[in-house]
């Protein structure tokens, strides 16, 4: 089951990578920007079609063969189902749920026949084309379930909504502890998806009904922004400081190295928004520092929502959003000196904690453990057959392996060789990755390769931190395993 809903968490990233553009767009174009009205709808019309998107990129990601025929299976099954169910009742607006469930329910007919020939060599009839046909008729049966299921399930959704509405603060204070919490597991995409997505309705000046709270946004409610706004303090302005009471707190002769480190990590968190990289540099090495990340993230959803303060992003907190979309939010000022404070207090926390209890941070390791952490990215071809226990022969022939064949042969050995990897997946930052037995993972030897965190998930799910890098990584390891 966990190494479903990641699947569906990964999945999930391929349409959600489409909202930056549909920001840009959207606020570029806006009257208060450039004023171009076709660029403001053509980034609106992709906030329209959010649903269509999330049944074709959801399709894509869950395919076996990552492929487009993969998309229109669920595009097909969309349609159907979205359509489909107005006919058996006609005030029934499943929203972005009709692409969700199109984009979880199409793949696994097509995952059976993409690779099957049933007919012989007539391609027209291979298991591409056959997987369209049979889902067509398939997708009269969610017509069916969600035609009769879906006032219910609503119903249910409306209580939720009914629920978070009532606890306003507190409601988006504790969705932002479980937003941090899940990180680690990468399940949070899929608690995201029904708040940012989902919740919530409003008309827009067309007159079209949009739902969640970044459609909302954009679309110009007043009310939108609620578990978004809170991210912004700890993105911009919080982790930073924590990057900076790492560095303070590291080894003197190490301060150059983590110093570069951290600076780079913090500025991609403050420009950005994206901060599992800075996350996991103390994730795991400082589980209870991390408890305090996720309480301070709720913290300021609270007090950003208790002051009013309404402000939205399309892919994350950080300042590019924050400066394209400033004017439309509502004292979204008050970020900035909420954040400052949010920097002394990380910055204090962090800084005492770790002293305290003589945390192993990044430039506070033992020398033994320092020695196993040098890094390999310039490595002979020797030193990465030591790292797999491979011979000369099993590497190419030239007298350097590159950057990432080099960290993918050594993440290699340290999963326990190629016979004990199963599976190969990715997200932004990690590898996700199904094994026959985690206890044969050596997380040294993981670490000596460049990774910056390994979680365990079960005896199958590994997860690998990368970074900004892990596409290549992932390439590589397919290239050299064939999986």
């Amino acid at each position: 089951m966990l190494g479903g809903l990641q699947k569906i968490g990964k999945a999930l990233m391929l349409p959600i990578a489409v909202l930056p553009a549909a920001g840009l767009l959207n606020r570029l174009g806006a009257d208060d920007v450039f004023n171009v009205p076709f660029i403001h709808s053509g980034g609106a019309a992709l906030f329209t079609f959010l649903s269509l998107l999330f049944a074709i990129g959801i399709s894509i990601g869950l395919s076996r063969d990552n492929s487009g025929a993969a998309g229109l299976n669920g595009a097909l099954v969309f349609f159907i189902l979205n359509f489909g169910v107005i006919g058996v009742n006609e005030s029934i607006n499943m929203g972005v749920f009709a692409g969700f469930i199109a984009g979880l329910t199409a793949p696994i007919l097509y995952n059976y026949l993409y690779d099957k020939k049933l007919f012989g060599n007539q391609s027209f009839f291979d298991g591409r084309h056959l997987a369209l046909i049979i889902n067509a008729v398939l997708a009269l049966a969610l017509v069916a379930i969600f035609g009769f299921a879906w006032p219910t399930i609503q119903d249910g959704l409306d209580a939720l909504n009914g629920w978070i509405t009532s606890a306003g603060a507190f409601g988006a204070g504790v969705f932002g502890v479980l937003n941090r919490g899940l990180i680690p597991t990468g399940l949070h995409h899929v608690l995201n998806t029904y708040l940012w997505f989902g919740y919530g309705d409003f008309v827009d000046a067309a007159g079209q009904m949009v739902h969640g709270d970044i459609n909302r946004f954009f679309a110009g409610d007043p009310t939108a922004g609620t578990f978004q706004v809170g991210f912004f303090p700890i993105m911009m302005f919080g982790l930073p400081g924590a990057a900076l009471a790492m560095y303070l707190t590291s080894k003197k002769k190490n301060r150059k190295e983590v110093g570069g480190m951290m600076f780079s990590l913090a500025f991609t968190a403050f420009l950005t928004g994206i901060t599992e990289p800075i996350e996991f540099t103390f994730m795991f090495i400082a589980p209870f520092l991390y408890g305090i990340h996720a309480i301070l993230t709720g913290v300021s959803m609270f007090i950003t929502n208790v002051l009013g303060i309404k402000l939205g992003f399309t892919f994350s907190a950080g300042a590019i959003d924050f400066a394209l979309n400033f004017t439309k939010g509502h004292n979204a000022w008050q970020l900035i000196p909420i954040g400052l404070v949010f920097t002394v207090i990380y910055f204090g926390l962090f800084y005492f904690v770790i002293k305290k209890f003589n945390l192993k941070t990044p430039g506070r390791e033992d020398e033994t453990e320092e020695e196993l952490a040098a890094e390999m990215p310039n490595a002979s071809v020797q030193t990465a057959a030591a790292a797999i226990g491979a011979t000369e022969a099993e590497i190419p022939v030239s007298g350097k392996v590159d950057k990432y064949e080099t960290m993918a042969r050594g993440y290699l050995g340290g999963l326990g060789g190629p016979d004990n990897l199963v599976k190969i997946d990715n997200c932004t930052t990690r590898l996700r990755l199904q094994v026959k037995d985690s206890d044969l993972l050596n997380e040294p030897a993981l670490k000596k390769s460049g990774a910056r965190g390994v979680v365990k998930l079960n005896k199958e799910n590994v997860q690998i931190i990368v970074g900004a890098d892990v596409e290549f990584v992932a390439d590589k390891l397919h290239d050299i395993t064939g999986k």
